[in-house]
């Protein structure tokens, strides 16, 4: 674990977590999928290890990432970016599984009584999907991902109303994430902005996105709760 520079002397009650690289490895199935949509569109593909750092912003930056340079105007991108959801509502557990750690984690925080959330860039209703099939043996309080009402983190709207269903104030809740983009959404939010390396992307971008600490396995997130 990287140790943070500031004090934890602070009763945390709740954890959100991001869902991609977070709690599930899903890398290869989005990868396939768009893979399987840039061949039918004629377009290149791409290996697993240039998707590490296309996803996280949601499946439209994806497409905006995967799509050749010379591709730029809307219609396209647009069409894409909706083949790339149809065909991934049908692929998306295929490969996708919990990372090793995070059900023994998601277990004793149940029984610690921590309450816990998560919120994601994926889409709201993929997200709602992935859960169900992977997610529903544990009590979030809310699981959303990006909609109309919620906008893609950086922007914290979402993290305040996980901060609101788990009627727990946000300096009191840890943030969980792999991105750069989750540690700036703990930091707008006033939330413990805690990075985990086995996800998607890498330590250097953690801690320069304002990652207080750095844990290497899910176990090492319950020393913030060890007087619960």
């Amino acid at each position: 674990m990287h140790k943070p520079t500031h004090s934890l002397n602070r009763s945390y009650e709740a954890v959100v977590f991001d869902l991609d690289g977070t709690l599930i490895d899903s890398l290869h199935d989005i990868a396939d999928s768009m893979n399987r949509v840039l061949t039918a569109n004629g377009f290149p593909i791409h290996p697993y290890e240039s998707y590490r750092t296309f996803v996280g912003k949601g499946l439209l930056n994806l497409v905006e990432m995967a799509l050749p340079n010379f591709v730029t105007d809307e219609v396209t991108v647009r069409n894409v970016h909706g083949e790339l959801i149809s065909d991934y509502k049908h692929h998306f557990v295929e490969k996708t599984i919990l990372y090793p750690g995070i059900a023994t984690l998601l277990d004793t925080l149940s029984e610690k009584n921590i309450g816990m959330a998560i919120l994601s860039n994926k889409a709201d209703i993929i997200t709602q999907r992935i859960a169900g099939e992977l997610l529903r043996s544990w009590p979030f309080a809310l699981i959303i991902g990006t909609g109309d009402a919620i906008p893609r983190k950086p922007d914290p709207t979402g993290a305040f109303l996980c901060a609101s269903s788990l009627n727990v104030k946000p300096s009191n809740i840890v943030y969980v994430g792999d991105s750069g983009i989750d540690m700036q959404t703990a930091v707008r939010t006033g939330m413990l902005p805690v990075g985990v390396t086995w996800g998607f992307r890498s330590r250097e971008e953690l801690e320069s996105n304002g990652a207080a600490i750095i844990i290497d396995h899910p176990s090492e997130l319950l020393t913030l709760y060890q007087n619960k």
